[in-house]
């Protein structure tokens, strides 16, 4: 039986309840997202409030998590209820489809459903959690567009065969890339998912550079350690 919470060093992570347990890709955009000069963080999708928290411990900013899942968002209430932050976090349990605010985020966070081309799970909220069918990409740049700040950015993770059609998408709202980290699993193998900033920012030069995570079984390199470190307790 796996575990029922991942212990960070800061804060805990339970996860019994949401059908997405903790995992790398939310790691890795909990720790890469940009947050120089951030006052205000929406969290699209937050599961368990994972990258909601990682936010939170990295800045002062206040965080918006959305979750459409019932027990999922309930379960991201207890998990900053008995954190440090929780004062900084709000959780809502919403349809991001259907989500309106009158503030523009100068943040925009998402580890969105990946898998829009393969089969179902007979489990429901883990295919709502890991499928598109739910919330696309269209959907998903279309309404971070109208909720961030003319300088703000949207940071997501996704699958790196994924990544042209996310461009063509972004261009449609002026959503321009400034910054693109791909995530290699170990050396010598092909980006499994990519770290990608987008910014109405046309005239910034995209910053493009890799990130492998293991050197071998175990064995992780000096970057994913560097990245990692204030979160990992035994990094």
């Amino acid at each position: 039986m796996s575990n029922q919470y991942f212990q960070f060093k800061q804060f805990t992570v339970w996860h019994d309840k949401c059908a997405m347990k903790v995992g790398t890709d939310g790691v890795l955009l909990g720790a890469w997202a940009n947050i120089c000069n951030v006052n205000s963080v929406l969290d699209i999708g937050t599961g368990t409030g994972l990258v909601a928290l990682m936010i939170a411990q990295r800045c002062t900013a206040d965080v918006v998590a959305l979750e459409i899942d019932e027990n999922a968002a309930a379960q991201a209430v207890e998990n900053k209820d008995k954190s440090p932050w929780k004062e900084r976090i709000s959780v809502q349990h919403t349809d991001f489809k259907t989500y309106t605010c009158d503030e523009k985020f100068d943040l925009i966070v998402s580890n969105p459903p990946y898998f829009s081309n393969s089969l179902l799970s007979p489990d429901l909220k883990r295919s709502t959690a890991r499928h598109t069918n739910e919330l696309s990409y269209y959907e998903l740049i279309k309404g971070a567009s109208e909720l961030l700040s003319v300088n703000g950015e949207f940071s997501m993770i996704i699958p790196s065969d994924n990544l042209d059609n996310l461009k063509k998408i972004a261009d449609e709202f002026s959503l321009y890339t400034i910054k693109q980290t791909n995530i290699i699993p170990k050396p010598d193998s092909a980006p499994k998912r990519v770290l990608i900033t987008l910014s109405f920012n046309e005239t910034m030069r995209t910053k493009t550079d890799e990130l492998v995570i293991e050197l071998s079984r175990h064995k992780y390199s000096e970057d994913y350690i560097s990245l990692t470190k204030e979160y990992y307790l035994n990094m």
